[in-house]
């Protein structure tokens, strides 16, 4: 089957890709079987999926599953795939909204609300790959791999842009900087639940921690 294109389709937080109501019901059911399968790589992890799992939860037998991927290891790459590149969508189009002339720090400080509320809120395909970043054998993690440094590119441009116009402090190192970042906004799939504050409040907490972390001192 041909690869999802991210800009076809959103994924929601309980897993969902929203595609158009005349799409074929073969079409609908591989997005079932995705949409399960994320929901479930997000609880349970690489080395945790079961098919049987996947298709409990999609409602189907899991034998259907092989009509549409060839492997479970075929289903997992693409829901990691899907996650990285719809969250690369997600910030590309977040900081696309803003007005000409925002702020560079203003843009980082965009960049981490549209992270966290991807990965906590909106979809579970993106925390599944997060969450799985470093348990996928090579065969399999060289496309979500690809996708991760495309991702890291459009961070990379507004941590050097801030920097060149002095919205940040010069005596950072930027690879460590970008590194620290994202590494602190990833762990929070890994800690964060609905009972520890809802997203604003974590947004919030992020936001501030960045900003006091890396502006220029006065």
């Amino acid at each position: 089957m041909a690869p999802r294109n991210p800009r076809s389709s959103a994924a929601t937080k309980n897993g969902t890709i929203r595609a158009g109501g005349g799409a074929p019901k073969s079409e609908r059911t591989r997005e079932r079987i995705l949409d399960a399968a994320a929901q479930v790589l997000s609880r349970k992890g690489y080395a945790g999926l079961r098919l049987t799992d996947v298709a409990e939860v999609a409602e189907l037998q899991a034998p259907a599953i092989y009509y549409y991927f060839d492997s479970r290891d075929a289903l997992v790459e693409e829901v990691m795939w899907f996650g990285l590149a719809d969250m690369r969508q997600h910030l590309v189009a977040a900081l696309d909204a803003l007005p000409d002339g925002t702020d560079p720090l203003e843009k980082i400080l965009v960049a981490v609300e549209a992270h966290l509320r991807h990965e906590l809120e909106i979809s579970a395909y993106t925390t599944a790959s997060i969450r799985n970043a470093g348990q996928l054998p090579d065969k399999i993690s060289k496309r979500a791999s690809a996708e991760e440094a495309k991702y890291g590119k459009v961070w990379k441009s507004l941590i050097v842009t801030a920097h060149e116009e002095g919205a940040i402090r010069q005596d950072l190192d930027l690879y460590m900087l970008q590194m620290l970042v994202l590494g602190s906004l990833n762990w929070a799939a890994e800690w964060w639940t609905p009972r520890r504050g809802n997203i604003d409040k974590i947004v919030a907490n992020a936001q501030a921690f960045v900003r006091d972390a890396i502006a220029p001192q006065k």
